[in-house]
């Protein structure tokens, strides 16, 4: 890290933290359906990445679980929706192109999340 910087490489400036009761579960829930790399850490936050993105995830400890909002970018949104659903999520939303171009669908996984798993579709989309 250099002198001027204020996150660590790899990093963002913000960074979702999900807290939740069975962290090792919902560390493999994202991984296998969102094809994100990371192994559970008993001992400290797991780091888990999809694509350029991390998330942190805990278990409830000295922390009340929270339920997240996500929006996630995938490479196919239609499949990603099929796997959070074979694992265990609830659809809220089923695969639909959106008026501003992004094929979207929406799931919450067994903790309480939202997921809102898209495609981005260039040139349709609202800055």
């Amino acid at each position: 890290m250099s002198a001027d910087a204020i996150t660590p490489a790899g990093w963002h400036s913000v960074t979702p933290r999900i807290v939740v009761h069975d962290a090792s579960a919902l560390v493999a829930f994202v991984c296998d359906a969102f094809g994100a790399a990371g192994e559970y850490n008993p001992a400290a936050p797991t780091i888990v990445t999809i694509g350029d993105s991390k998330i942190m995830i805990s278990d409830a400890t000295a922390r009340r679980p929270n339920a997240a909002f996500l929006y996630v970018y995938v490479r196919d949104a239609d499949a990603t929706y099929r796997r959070a659903l074979e694992r265990g999520a609830t659809s809220i939303e089923q695969p639909f192109v959106t008026p501003y171009g992004d094929r979207r669908c929406m799931v919450e996984d067994p903790w309480g999340n939202t997921w809102q798993i898209a495609v981005y579709r260039e040139g349709n989309h609202v800055a």
